[in-house]
C-alpha cells in the first residue's frame, strides 16, 4: 500500500517528526491543526470563530494535497480551551461540514501549544 506524506513546510515537522497529513491507501489522517501562522503568531486573535475557520481552511488544503476533498471526511475532532465558546467553534465547523456531516467530537483541554490558541482540529477521510 502506497504511503503519501503531506507537509505544510512548517519548522516543527522535522523537529517533532510528524506530517500535516498522511495518506495510506484509501485513508487520510490530518494532524492536529491550529490557526498558527508561519511567523508564529496565531490568526484570529481571541476570536474563536476565526481561529476555527482558519483551522478548517488548513485541513481542507492538506486534504487537497493528499488528493481528497472535504466531502471525503468521515471524522473530525476539535480540542478547545473553553467549551463555553462551543457555538463559535461549531459555527465554523458547520460552514465546512453542514452537508457532509462527519462524526464529530469536541472536547475541552487545559491548554494548547501556545496560550493564544483556542482550538486544534484533526480530521480523517476515506477516499471513495
Amino acid at each position: 500500500m502506497k504511503r503519501q506524506i503531506v507537509s505544510s513546510g512548517g519548522p516543527w515537522e522535522d523537529v517533532v517528526g510528524y506530517s500535516r497529513a498522511v495518506r495510506s491507501g484509501a485513508f487520510v489522517a490530518v494532524a492536529g491543526t491550529t490557526a498558527a501562522q508561519p511567523d508564529g503568531t496565531v490568526f484570529g486573535g481571541n476570536d474563536a470563530y476565526l481561529q476555527a475557520k482558519r483551522c478548517f481552511e488548513v485541513v481542507e488544503r492538506a486534504l487537497a494535497d493528499a488528493g481528497v476533498a472535504l466531502q471525503d471526511v468521515v471524522r473530525t475532532r476539535m480540542f478547545v480551551t473553553d467549551i463555553s465558546r462551543w457555538e463559535e467553534f461549531s459555527l465554523a465547523h458547520g460552514e465546512f461540514f453542514r452537508d457532509i456531516r462527519p462524526a464529530s467530537t469536541m472536547v475541552e483541554v487545559q491548554r494548547l501549544m501556545s496560550p493564544e490558541m483556542l482550538i486544534e482540529v484533526e480530521a480523517d477521510a476515506v477516499v471513495p
